[in-house]
Protein backbone atom coordinates (compact mmCIF):
# COMPACT_ATOMS: atom_id res chain seq x y z
CA UNK A 1 0.00 0.00 0.00
CA UNK A 2 1.30 3.69 -0.86
CA UNK A 3 2.21 5.14 2.51
CA UNK A 4 1.29 8.87 2.64
CA UNK A 5 4.60 11.20 3.48
CA UNK A 6 3.19 13.36 6.03
CA UNK A 7 6.07 15.98 5.95
CA UNK A 8 6.02 16.08 2.23
CA UNK A 9 6.19 19.82 0.78
CA UNK A 10 3.84 18.27 -1.75
CA UNK A 11 0.86 17.77 -0.42
CA UNK A 12 -0.87 21.40 0.40
CA UNK A 13 1.97 23.87 0.50
CA UNK A 14 1.27 27.07 -1.44
CA UNK A 15 3.78 27.13 -3.97
CA UNK A 16 5.74 30.13 -2.87
CA UNK A 17 5.80 28.71 0.79
CA UNK A 18 7.41 25.21 -0.53
CA UNK A 19 11.14 24.81 0.76
CA UNK A 20 12.94 25.81 -2.91
CA UNK A 21 11.71 29.25 -2.56
CA UNK A 22 12.50 29.67 1.27
CA UNK A 23 15.86 28.11 1.07
CA UNK A 24 19.21 28.94 -0.81
CA UNK A 25 19.22 26.69 -4.78
CA UNK A 26 22.71 25.90 -5.87
CA UNK A 27 23.26 27.40 -8.85
CA UNK A 28 26.41 26.56 -10.09
CA UNK A 29 26.58 22.49 -9.31
CA UNK A 30 23.96 19.67 -9.02
CA UNK A 31 21.92 19.99 -6.11
CA UNK A 32 21.97 17.12 -3.84
CA UNK A 33 17.73 16.63 -3.36
CA UNK A 34 15.31 17.81 -6.54
CA UNK A 35 12.09 19.38 -5.98
CA UNK A 36 8.58 18.60 -7.16
CA UNK A 37 8.19 19.56 -10.92
CA UNK A 38 5.95 22.45 -10.14
CA UNK A 39 8.31 24.38 -7.90
CA UNK A 40 11.44 23.67 -10.58
CA UNK A 41 9.26 24.60 -13.26
CA UNK A 42 7.84 28.09 -11.18
CA UNK A 43 11.73 28.88 -10.36
CA UNK A 44 12.82 28.74 -13.47
CA UNK A 45 9.75 30.61 -15.02
CA UNK A 46 10.53 33.14 -12.35
CA UNK A 47 14.02 33.74 -13.20
CA UNK A 48 13.59 34.20 -16.51
CA UNK A 49 11.14 37.14 -15.94
CA UNK A 50 14.42 39.26 -16.22
CA UNK A 51 14.99 38.52 -19.80
CA UNK A 52 13.91 41.13 -22.32
CA UNK A 53 10.50 40.65 -24.01
CA UNK A 54 10.40 38.97 -26.98
CA UNK A 55 7.59 41.77 -28.66
CA UNK A 56 10.06 44.55 -27.55
CA UNK A 57 13.21 43.37 -29.08
CA UNK A 58 14.39 44.81 -32.66
CA UNK A 59 17.85 43.94 -32.11
CA UNK A 60 17.27 40.35 -33.18
CA UNK A 61 16.59 39.19 -36.87
CA UNK A 62 14.94 36.17 -35.31
CA UNK A 63 11.02 35.52 -34.92
CA UNK A 64 9.35 35.51 -31.63
CA UNK A 65 5.86 34.82 -32.69
CA UNK A 66 4.07 31.81 -33.96
CA UNK A 67 0.46 31.20 -34.10
CA UNK A 68 -1.10 28.73 -31.47
CA UNK A 69 -1.15 25.78 -33.71
CA UNK A 70 2.22 25.99 -35.00
CA UNK A 71 3.04 26.38 -30.79
CA UNK A 72 0.88 23.22 -30.85
CA UNK A 73 2.88 21.21 -34.15
CA UNK A 74 6.24 22.29 -32.13
CA UNK A 75 5.35 20.68 -28.94
CA UNK A 76 4.48 17.37 -30.73
CA UNK A 77 7.42 17.33 -32.68
CA UNK A 78 10.22 18.26 -30.08
CA UNK A 79 10.93 14.82 -29.32
CA UNK A 80 11.84 13.67 -32.97
CA UNK A 81 15.29 13.62 -33.89
CA UNK A 82 16.01 15.16 -37.63
CA UNK A 83 18.69 12.27 -38.28
CA UNK A 84 16.44 9.94 -37.81
CA UNK A 85 14.89 9.18 -41.57
CA UNK A 86 14.05 5.18 -40.70
CA UNK A 87 11.96 6.04 -37.62
CA UNK A 88 10.48 9.50 -38.94
CA UNK A 89 10.31 8.71 -42.24
CA UNK A 90 7.18 11.16 -43.01
CA UNK A 91 9.45 14.04 -41.05
CA UNK A 92 12.19 13.24 -43.82
CA UNK A 93 9.60 13.45 -46.34
CA UNK A 94 8.41 16.85 -45.15
CA UNK A 95 11.99 18.25 -45.09
CA UNK A 96 12.89 17.00 -48.97
CA UNK A 97 9.72 19.40 -49.70
CA UNK A 98 10.84 22.05 -47.43
CA UNK A 99 14.23 22.19 -49.53
CA UNK A 100 12.37 22.05 -52.65
CA UNK A 101 10.14 24.95 -52.34
CA UNK A 102 13.07 26.93 -50.72
CA UNK A 103 15.37 25.64 -54.06
CA UNK A 104 12.47 26.51 -56.62
CA UNK A 105 11.84 29.65 -54.85
CA UNK A 106 15.26 31.09 -55.30
CA UNK A 107 14.67 29.76 -59.06
CA UNK A 108 16.78 26.76 -59.03
CA UNK A 109 16.69 25.39 -62.34
CA UNK A 110 14.14 22.91 -63.54
CA UNK A 111 14.35 19.17 -64.16
CA UNK A 112 15.48 18.11 -60.93
CA UNK A 113 14.97 18.20 -57.17
CA UNK A 114 16.66 20.85 -55.55
CA UNK A 115 19.72 19.84 -53.63
CA UNK A 116 20.45 21.26 -50.20
CA UNK A 117 19.72 20.62 -46.29
CA UNK A 118 17.81 22.03 -43.76
CA UNK A 119 20.64 23.46 -40.95
CA UNK A 120 20.71 24.83 -37.54
CA UNK A 121 20.90 28.45 -38.95
CA UNK A 122 22.85 29.81 -41.50
CA UNK A 123 25.72 29.72 -39.83
CA UNK A 124 25.97 26.21 -40.11
CA UNK A 125 24.38 26.32 -43.96
CA UNK A 126 27.40 28.70 -44.65
CA UNK A 127 30.08 26.71 -43.25
CA UNK A 128 28.41 23.78 -45.24
CA UNK A 129 28.38 25.48 -48.81
CA UNK A 130 31.95 26.95 -48.55
CA UNK A 131 32.81 23.31 -47.36
CA UNK A 132 31.56 22.15 -50.32
CA UNK A 133 32.94 24.53 -52.65
CA UNK A 134 36.86 24.27 -51.24
CA UNK A 135 36.69 20.72 -51.74
CA UNK A 136 35.61 21.22 -55.63
CA UNK A 137 38.05 23.81 -55.74
CA UNK A 138 40.85 21.13 -54.61
CA UNK A 139 39.58 18.42 -56.73
CA UNK A 140 39.93 20.73 -59.68
CA UNK A 141 43.22 22.04 -58.73
CA UNK A 142 44.53 18.49 -58.17
CA UNK A 143 43.15 17.62 -61.39
CA UNK A 144 45.04 19.86 -63.45
CA UNK A 145 48.13 19.17 -61.60
CA UNK A 146 48.12 22.19 -59.27
CA UNK A 147 48.80 22.94 -55.56
CA UNK A 148 45.40 22.78 -53.67
CA UNK A 149 47.28 24.70 -50.14
CA UNK A 150 46.20 28.05 -49.45
CA UNK A 151 42.70 28.40 -50.27
CA UNK A 152 40.76 32.39 -50.08
CA UNK A 153 37.85 33.65 -50.18
CA UNK A 154 36.73 37.31 -50.61
CA UNK A 155 33.98 39.19 -48.61
CA UNK A 156 33.00 42.37 -47.57
CA UNK A 157 33.35 43.48 -44.06
CA UNK A 158 29.44 43.70 -44.20
CA UNK A 159 29.47 39.67 -43.31
CA UNK A 160 28.43 38.04 -40.36
CA UNK A 161 30.80 36.65 -37.84
CA UNK A 162 29.87 33.06 -39.09
CA UNK A 163 31.86 33.87 -42.48
CA UNK A 164 35.14 34.48 -40.05
CA UNK A 165 34.15 31.42 -38.23
CA UNK A 166 34.30 29.29 -41.30
CA UNK A 167 38.05 31.07 -42.35
CA UNK A 168 39.50 30.36 -39.07
CA UNK A 169 38.20 27.06 -38.29
CA UNK A 170 38.44 25.66 -41.70
CA UNK A 171 41.81 27.46 -42.62
CA UNK A 172 40.84 29.37 -45.27
CA UNK A 173 42.37 32.97 -45.95
CA UNK A 174 39.58 35.59 -45.85
CA UNK A 175 40.37 38.64 -48.33
CA UNK A 176 38.14 40.90 -46.41
CA UNK A 177 36.57 44.20 -48.58
CA UNK A 178 36.36 47.12 -45.72
CA UNK A 179 33.69 49.58 -45.63
CA UNK A 180 33.87 53.28 -46.17
CA UNK A 181 32.14 56.54 -45.33
CA UNK A 182 28.64 56.25 -47.04
CA UNK A 183 29.79 52.71 -48.49
CA UNK A 184 28.60 50.06 -46.53
CA UNK A 185 28.40 47.31 -48.83
CA UNK A 186 30.50 45.91 -51.42
CA UNK A 187 30.46 45.57 -55.22
CA UNK A 188 32.64 44.16 -58.35
CA UNK A 189 35.42 47.38 -57.88
CA UNK A 190 36.40 46.32 -54.34
CA UNK A 191 35.96 42.50 -55.13
CA UNK A 192 38.38 42.04 -58.44
CA UNK A 193 41.41 43.29 -56.49
CA UNK A 194 40.90 39.90 -54.09
CA UNK A 195 40.73 37.67 -56.55
CA UNK A 196 43.31 35.09 -57.77
CA UNK A 197 43.48 31.41 -58.64
CA UNK A 198 43.42 30.28 -54.68
CA UNK A 199 39.86 32.09 -54.78
CA UNK A 200 37.13 29.01 -53.69
CA UNK A 201 34.17 31.42 -53.53
CA UNK A 202 33.01 35.27 -52.63
CA UNK A 203 30.50 35.66 -50.69
CA UNK A 204 27.44 38.39 -51.43
CA UNK A 205 24.82 39.57 -48.74
CA UNK A 206 21.75 39.70 -49.73
CA UNK A 207 20.86 42.24 -46.77
CA UNK A 208 23.60 43.11 -44.00
CA UNK A 209 23.50 42.41 -40.31
CA UNK A 210 25.16 45.95 -39.68
CA UNK A 211 22.86 48.56 -41.81
CA UNK A 212 20.56 46.17 -43.60
CA UNK A 213 21.39 46.77 -47.42
CA UNK A 214 22.57 44.34 -50.02
CA UNK A 215 25.56 43.66 -52.23
CA UNK A 216 25.67 44.81 -55.49
CA UNK A 217 25.41 41.09 -56.70
CA UNK A 218 24.53 41.70 -60.45
CA UNK A 219 27.99 43.60 -60.69
CA UNK A 220 30.03 40.63 -58.96
CA UNK A 221 28.29 37.70 -60.99
CA UNK A 222 29.84 39.63 -64.48
CA UNK A 223 32.78 39.79 -62.81
CA UNK A 224 32.88 36.23 -62.11
CA UNK A 225 31.18 35.31 -65.32
CA UNK A 226 34.11 37.49 -67.29
CA UNK A 227 36.77 36.16 -65.55
CA UNK A 228 36.12 32.82 -66.12
CA UNK A 229 35.80 33.36 -69.64
CA UNK A 230 38.84 35.41 -69.51
CA UNK A 231 41.18 33.43 -66.95
CA UNK A 232 39.73 30.01 -66.71
CA UNK A 233 39.29 30.26 -63.55
CA UNK A 234 35.60 29.22 -62.26
CA UNK A 235 34.89 30.88 -58.96
CA UNK A 236 31.14 30.53 -57.67
CA UNK A 237 28.93 33.05 -55.68
CA UNK A 238 27.71 32.26 -52.67
CA UNK A 239 24.89 34.49 -51.61
CA UNK A 240 24.37 34.92 -47.92
CA UNK A 241 20.20 35.51 -47.61
CA UNK A 242 20.25 34.51 -44.57
CA UNK A 243 18.09 37.94 -43.49
CA UNK A 244 16.62 38.81 -47.15
CA UNK A 245 15.93 35.28 -48.95
CA UNK A 246 12.16 35.48 -47.76
CA UNK A 247 11.96 38.89 -48.65
CA UNK A 248 13.27 39.72 -52.11
CA UNK A 249 10.74 37.22 -53.66
CA UNK A 250 7.70 38.50 -52.08
CA UNK A 251 8.49 42.43 -52.46
CA UNK A 252 10.52 42.41 -55.38
CA UNK A 253 9.88 39.11 -57.62
CA UNK A 254 11.63 40.29 -61.14
CA UNK A 255 15.41 41.54 -58.89
CA UNK A 256 17.40 38.99 -59.97
CA UNK A 257 20.07 37.98 -57.33
CA UNK A 258 19.37 34.23 -56.94
CA UNK A 259 20.14 31.07 -59.29
CA UNK A 260 19.23 33.55 -62.02
CA UNK A 261 22.78 34.74 -62.18
CA UNK A 262 24.99 32.79 -63.89
CA UNK A 263 27.88 32.51 -61.03
CA UNK A 264 25.47 31.94 -57.86
CA UNK A 265 26.42 28.24 -57.03
CA UNK A 266 24.64 28.08 -53.90
CA UNK A 267 22.41 29.92 -51.25
CA UNK A 268 21.50 30.10 -47.94
CA UNK A 269 18.67 31.15 -45.88
CA UNK A 270 17.77 31.98 -42.19
CA UNK A 271 14.38 30.18 -41.94
CA UNK A 272 13.95 31.65 -38.18
CA UNK A 273 14.15 35.42 -39.82
CA UNK A 274 11.60 36.38 -42.32
CA UNK A 275 10.76 32.69 -42.87
CA UNK A 276 8.76 33.23 -39.81
CA UNK A 277 9.47 30.09 -37.79
CA UNK A 278 11.06 29.94 -34.75
CA UNK A 279 14.62 29.50 -33.87
CA UNK A 280 17.24 27.49 -34.81
CA UNK A 281 16.23 26.79 -38.56
CA UNK A 282 18.54 27.60 -41.89
CA UNK A 283 18.95 25.86 -45.34
CA UNK A 284 21.59 25.59 -47.89
CA UNK A 285 20.87 25.09 -51.57
CA UNK A 286 22.92 24.65 -54.18
CA UNK A 287 22.41 24.94 -58.09
CA UNK A 288 22.81 21.40 -58.83
CA UNK A 289 24.13 18.45 -57.45
CA UNK A 290 27.32 18.83 -58.87
CA UNK A 291 28.17 21.23 -56.49
CA UNK A 292 27.53 19.03 -53.65
CA UNK A 293 31.07 16.57 -53.67
CA UNK A 294 29.43 13.31 -52.87
CA UNK A 295 32.70 12.86 -50.13
CA UNK A 296 30.87 14.91 -48.06
CA UNK A 297 27.35 13.08 -47.68
CA UNK A 298 27.75 10.62 -45.56
CA UNK A 299 25.58 7.00 -45.40
CA UNK A 300 24.67 5.71 -42.27
CA UNK A 301 22.70 2.74 -41.54
CA UNK A 302 23.16 2.34 -37.52
CA UNK A 303 19.68 3.81 -37.21
CA UNK A 304 17.97 1.19 -39.73
CA UNK A 305 17.82 1.62 -43.28
CA UNK A 306 20.60 3.95 -45.59
CA UNK A 307 20.65 7.38 -44.21
CA UNK A 308 22.44 10.05 -46.21
CA UNK A 309 23.72 12.71 -44.41
CA UNK A 310 25.59 15.97 -44.94
CA UNK A 311 25.49 18.43 -41.76
CA UNK A 312 27.61 19.27 -39.43
CA UNK A 313 25.42 18.62 -36.00
CA UNK A 314 23.98 14.70 -35.39
CA UNK A 315 20.76 15.50 -33.63
CA UNK A 316 18.26 17.97 -33.74
CA UNK A 317 14.89 18.35 -33.01
CA UNK A 318 12.53 18.37 -36.84
CA UNK A 319 10.29 20.69 -35.47
CA UNK A 320 11.88 23.68 -36.89
CA UNK A 321 11.56 21.59 -40.22
CA UNK A 322 7.95 20.97 -39.61
CA UNK A 323 6.85 24.76 -38.59
CA UNK A 324 8.57 25.86 -41.96
CA UNK A 325 6.52 23.53 -43.75
CA UNK A 326 3.22 24.81 -41.79
CA UNK A 327 3.76 28.02 -42.60
CA UNK A 328 4.48 27.21 -46.30
CA UNK A 329 0.43 25.29 -46.18
CA UNK A 330 -0.71 27.82 -44.15
CA UNK A 331 0.34 31.58 -46.05
CA UNK A 332 1.26 30.32 -49.49
CA UNK A 333 3.07 33.15 -51.51
CA UNK A 334 0.23 35.58 -50.82
CA UNK A 335 -0.03 34.91 -47.32
CA UNK A 336 4.00 35.95 -47.75
CA UNK A 337 3.87 38.71 -49.83
CA UNK A 338 0.90 40.44 -47.35
CA UNK A 339 3.43 40.11 -44.36
CA UNK A 340 6.06 41.56 -45.98
CA UNK A 341 4.35 44.13 -47.31
CA UNK A 342 3.23 44.96 -44.04
CA UNK A 343 6.72 44.77 -42.61
CA UNK A 344 7.77 46.82 -45.02
CA UNK A 345 5.38 49.58 -44.26
CA UNK A 346 5.39 49.49 -40.72
CA UNK A 347 9.57 49.94 -40.91
CA UNK A 348 9.14 52.66 -43.71
CA UNK A 349 6.98 54.57 -41.51
CA UNK A 350 9.56 54.01 -38.39
CA UNK A 351 11.71 55.45 -40.61
CA UNK A 352 9.98 58.66 -41.92
CA UNK A 353 9.11 59.30 -37.97
CA UNK A 354 12.52 58.93 -36.46
CA UNK A 355 14.49 61.04 -39.38
CA UNK A 356 12.19 63.51 -38.88
CA UNK A 357 13.81 63.50 -35.03
CA UNK A 358 16.01 66.55 -34.91
CA UNK A 359 19.74 64.71 -34.40
CA UNK A 360 19.43 61.45 -36.39
CA UNK A 361 20.00 60.71 -39.70
CA UNK A 362 18.86 58.05 -41.72
CA UNK A 363 21.00 55.12 -43.19
CA UNK A 364 18.16 52.92 -43.99
CA UNK A 365 14.95 53.55 -44.51
CA UNK A 366 13.24 50.45 -44.35
CA UNK A 367 12.48 50.37 -48.31
CA UNK A 368 14.12 47.40 -49.18
CA UNK A 369 14.35 45.25 -46.24
CA UNK A 370 12.29 46.16 -42.82
CA UNK A 371 15.57 47.37 -41.81
CA UNK A 372 15.51 51.04 -40.00
CA UNK A 373 19.34 51.81 -39.40
CA UNK A 374 20.18 55.88 -37.85
CA UNK A 375 23.38 57.78 -36.76
CA UNK A 376 23.94 60.63 -35.47
CA UNK A 377 23.51 63.73 -37.47
CA UNK A 378 27.06 65.89 -37.20
CA UNK A 379 29.81 65.44 -35.31
CA UNK A 380 29.91 65.89 -31.72
CA UNK A 381 25.39 64.68 -31.56
CA UNK A 382 24.03 62.20 -30.06
CA UNK A 383 25.48 59.25 -28.14
CA UNK A 384 23.53 56.17 -29.50
CA UNK A 385 25.17 54.29 -27.55
CA UNK A 386 23.31 56.26 -24.04
CA UNK A 387 19.88 56.44 -26.38
CA UNK A 388 20.08 52.81 -26.54
CA UNK A 389 20.56 52.72 -22.63
CA UNK A 390 17.40 54.74 -22.09
CA UNK A 391 15.16 52.62 -24.43
CA UNK A 392 16.17 49.47 -22.60
CA UNK A 393 14.57 51.15 -19.36
CA UNK A 394 11.15 51.49 -21.34
CA UNK A 395 11.81 47.94 -22.25
CA UNK A 396 12.93 47.99 -26.12
CA UNK A 397 15.90 46.34 -27.31
CA UNK A 398 17.34 48.02 -29.79
CA UNK A 399 21.27 48.01 -30.21
CA UNK A 400 23.96 50.60 -30.95
CA UNK A 401 27.16 49.19 -32.54
CA UNK A 402 30.40 50.37 -34.42
CA UNK A 403 30.65 49.43 -38.12
CA UNK A 404 33.37 47.17 -39.31
CA UNK A 405 36.85 48.52 -40.74
CA UNK A 406 37.31 51.25 -42.18
CA UNK A 407 33.91 52.86 -41.25
CA UNK A 408 34.53 52.35 -37.37
CA UNK A 409 34.29 55.87 -36.08
CA UNK A 410 30.39 55.37 -37.23
CA UNK A 411 28.17 54.46 -34.48
CA UNK A 412 24.35 53.10 -36.08
CA UNK A 413 21.06 52.01 -33.93
CA UNK A 414 19.56 49.23 -35.91
CA UNK A 415 16.18 48.38 -35.06
CA UNK A 416 14.22 45.03 -37.13
CA UNK A 417 10.77 45.24 -37.88
CA UNK A 418 9.33 41.93 -37.56
CA UNK A 419 5.57 40.44 -38.51
CA UNK A 420 4.35 41.03 -34.89
CA UNK A 421 5.46 44.56 -34.91
CA UNK A 422 2.26 46.85 -35.36
CA UNK A 423 2.28 50.54 -36.65
CA UNK A 424 0.76 51.08 -33.05
CA UNK A 425 4.00 49.87 -31.61
CA UNK A 426 5.97 52.06 -34.03
CA UNK A 427 3.98 55.04 -32.78
CA UNK A 428 5.27 54.09 -29.23
CA UNK A 429 8.90 53.48 -30.12
CA UNK A 430 9.18 56.49 -32.36
CA UNK A 431 7.67 59.00 -29.04
CA UNK A 432 10.01 57.29 -26.49
CA UNK A 433 13.32 57.65 -28.80
CA UNK A 434 12.22 61.43 -29.12
CA UNK A 435 11.13 61.98 -25.23
CA UNK A 436 15.00 60.08 -24.59
CA UNK A 437 16.66 62.48 -27.05
CA UNK A 438 14.78 65.52 -25.27
CA UNK A 439 16.09 64.10 -22.03
CA UNK A 440 19.61 63.00 -23.08
CA UNK A 441 20.04 66.73 -24.77
CA UNK A 442 18.48 68.55 -21.75
CA UNK A 443 18.08 67.01 -18.85
CA UNK A 444 18.29 68.15 -15.49
CA UNK A 445 21.00 69.16 -14.21
CA UNK A 446 22.79 70.21 -17.64
CA UNK A 447 22.65 66.22 -18.18
CA UNK A 448 23.63 66.55 -22.21
CA UNK A 449 24.82 63.40 -23.53
CA UNK A 450 27.07 64.10 -26.62
CA UNK A 451 28.56 61.41 -28.94
CA UNK A 452 32.25 60.45 -27.69
CA UNK A 453 34.88 61.14 -30.05
CA UNK A 454 36.36 57.64 -31.33
CA UNK A 455 40.11 57.36 -31.87
CA UNK A 456 40.84 57.29 -35.75
CA UNK A 457 42.75 54.15 -36.58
Amino acid sequence: MHQLKLDSEELHTPTYAARGFSHDVPKYRLPSVGMSADAAYQLVHDELNLDGNPALNLASFVTSWMEPQADKLATETLNKNLIDQDEYPQTEVVHERVVSMIGRLFHAPAGERPTGTATIGSSEAIMLAMLAHKRSWQRRREAEGKPAERPNMVMGADVHTCWEKFARYFEVEARVAPMEEGRYTIAAEQVEPLIDERTIAVAGLLGTTFTGQMDDLASIDELLTRIEQKRGLRIPLHIDAASGGFVIPFSQPDLEWDFRLRSVRSINVSNHKFGLVYPGMGTVVFRDRSDLPEELVFHINYLGGDMPNYSLNFSRPSNSVVLQYFNFLRLGREGYEQIVKSTLSNAQALAAKLGSIEGLELLNDGSTFPIVAVRAAGRGGIDLTELSHRLRERGWIVPAYTLPPNAEHVTVLRMVVKENFSRDMVDMLAHDVHEAIKALLGGPGGRARRARTRPHC
